[in-house]
């Protein structure tokens, strides 16, 4: 069983109720996850998604951070080709500042997933090819190696010790062994290729001031209930909007379950929904507490960063409480 149990939230809008609940809605459930013993609470960072409203994670993180007292707050990820490595060593070395000890630097390597954001943003695919370059350069700011620009330095970031987290598949993975950083590796829908991907990590880990042995996070989406029924539920709404996102461009605010079961779904539509309801890990607590040992013996993940996100809110509460308890968790 992996005993190490955190959460990213990626702030879902629902409908019904505006982007600022869902911030709001965020910032309450890192007290209720701090309250359940997790370890760690982590925001994403997407721009332009009508369904999500997180689009400034390290803004978002400040609140979370300000709002709890004990548990580890970060990112899932600041995508760092969006951005100039100075910025995003000046923002977290504000926020380690703030909150000593509790803070975790999530880094990805994606841009703007549509023409139009990659150009409100001044970015373009070919930036993400530049990530390990940024990271090099980031991790200079912090520890005050960095000489491409003299006489700069990244108040009040240098000197502080901020853990850097690679969020990564397929050549991610490479930078992060790299780096000798810990690596954030998903979904768990694709079990056998998350797994050669921690394989590969760990081969080619270069021991860091950073890191002297590889660490792996796995990440994905765990739905816990009294029934197998209900637990299923938990995901439609989600599977909803993705398969509304393939079909029409858009990714939309959640759906209520009973509303998504009642829908009228295309040939299209119902082969995109069905797939993204496959291969959760989802169920009872015997079934859940299975599964998850299942991944824990085939990646030998040092933690569990769960992703789940649905319409009803006091479902999404009762299945981290119940994760919280096969996992063993303590408050």
């Amino acid at each position: 069983m992996i005993r190490k149990l955190s959460i990213l939230d990626r702030s879902r809008t629902r409908q019904g109720h505006p982007a600022p609940q869902a911030l709001r809605d965020t910032v309450a459930l890192a007290r209720t996850a701090e309250d359940l013993g997790y370890h760690r609470f982590w925001v994403s960072e997407h721009h332009s998604v009508p369904g999500v409203a997180g689009s400034a994670p390290t803004l978002l993180a400040a609140a979370v951070a300000g709002a709890t007292e004990r548990i580890r707050v970060g990112t899932g990820g600041v995508m760092l080709p969006n951005h100039q490595p100075l910025v995003v060593a000046e923002q977290f070395g504000v926020l380690e500042s703030l909150y000593p000890g509790r803070i975790d630097m999530g880094l990805g390597r994606s841009v703007g997933f549509t023409n139009g954001i990659r150009r409100a943003l001044g970015r373009d695919t070919e930036d993400a090819d530049r990530f390990e370059e940024q990271l090099t350069e980031l991790l200079g700011w912090l520890d005050g190696t960095q000489r491409a620009h003299p006489e700069v330095h990244a108040h009040p970031a240098e000197g502080l010790r901020i853990p850097a987290y690679v969020l990564a598949t397929g050549e991610g993975a490479g930078i992060a062994a790299r780096a000798g950083l810990p690596l954030v590796v998903g979904d768990l829908r694709s079990r056998g290729r998350v797994t050669e991907i921690v394989e590969g990590y760990r081969k080619e880990f270069r021991p860091s001031a950073r890191g002297a042995e590889p660490y792996v996070v796995v990440s994905g989406t765990v739905a816990v209930a009294a029934t197998a029924e209900e637990a299923r539920r938990i995901l439609l709404p989600e599977a909803w909007s993705l398969a509304y996102s393939r079909t029409r461009g858009s990714f939309p605010p959640l759906r209520p379950a009973e509303d998504v079961e009642a829908l009228e779904m295309t040939p299209k539509e119902r082969e995109l929904y069905e797939g993204a309801l496959t291969g959760h890990i989802h169920g009872t607590e015997d079934r859940v507490a299975a599964e998850l040992s299942e991944v824990a013996e085939r990646t030998g993940a040092d933690e569990l960063l769960v992703t789940t996100s649905t319409y009803d809110r006091t479902a999404l509460l009762d299945s981290y409480a119940r994760l919280a308890r096969i996992t063993g968790l303590r408050p």
